[in-house]
């Protein structure tokens, strides 16, 4: 295909991911409502244990607009997921080996269940955080939540644990691409572990200690599973690599 071609049919997959974010989101906007219950919740079970106030506020006019706009938006995008994602593999894919297409299905279908998985753990241990980080309010005092930074902290931290579960993913596939070996992952355990313990630390800030080992314990278990795929991968390789200069030396 020429330039200009490739310039069309990325216009054509861009129309059709557009239009899909547009309709999901207008979706969303009816769904707003039960998401932001959802995020409630948490405060709602603080503010009924505590004696002083704790709600969710707005500081403007249009900041309950802005959020469940924002919320219609975020929806949209997850509801509309499969659409865009497979937009973008429609245009990439022509452009890859046989190879690459492989490493690109076992990346995608590996990626997306971990993406999901650490989703659903950030939001596990969202009313942890919650509780905690709200317990240092005197009872005298009330606790006034920002609503849009409340969702806006939410969102950071549902994505940013879900992104965490991906890694061991990339592991593997700069495994496979040839750019680090097995060794060198294994060898990295102390410095993998450490990190994924302050991480796990900053992410969740609780001081019962549950919420950081029940995001930290499956990071490393993926640690781990993540340098055995690499371990057999390399293996293999190398039984092939022995194969071939077994046939050139017979030759």
């Amino acid at each position: 295909m020429s330039l200009g071609q490739h310039l069309l049919e990325l216009r054509k997959r861009l129309f059709i991911s557009a239009l899909a974010l547009i309709l999901a989101a207008v979706a969303g906007w009816f769904l707003a409502p039960f998401v932001l219950d959802a995020l409630r919740s948490p405060v709602e079970a603080i503010a009924a244990a505590r004696t002083g106030a704790t709600t969710l506020n707005y500081s403007n006019i249009t900041g309950a607009f802005d959020l469940k706009l924002q919320i219609a938006v975020t929806v949209g995008v997850v509801i509309s997921s499969p659409v865009w994602l497979y937009q973008v593999w429609a245009f990439i894919v022509p452009a890859l080996v046989r190879k690459e297409k492989l490493y690109a299905v076992g990346f995608i279908g590996t990626a997306i269940p971990l993406f999901l998985g650490g989703c659903v753990a950030g939001w596990y241990v969202l009313p942890h955080i919650v509780e905690v980080m709200t317990s240092f309010v005197d009872t005298q005092d009330s606790t006034i939540i920002e609503s849009k930074v409340y969702y806006d902290f939410v969102l950071k931290l549902v994505l940013a644990v879900g992104i965490a579960f991906v890694m061991p993913v990339f592991l593997v596939l700069l495994n496979f691409v040839g750019v680090i070996s097995a060794s060198s992952i294994i060898k990295g355990w102390r410095v993998a572990i450490l990190v994924i313990v302050l991480f796990t630390a900053i992410a969740t800030p609780s001081a019962d200690i549950f919420s950081m080992f029940l995001l930290a314990v499956p990071m490393v278990i993926l640690f781990f599973l993540a340098a055995g795929v690499a371990w057999l991968h390399d293996r293999r390789v190398a039984k092939r690599a022995a194969v071939l200069d077994a046939e050139l030396a017979a030759s």
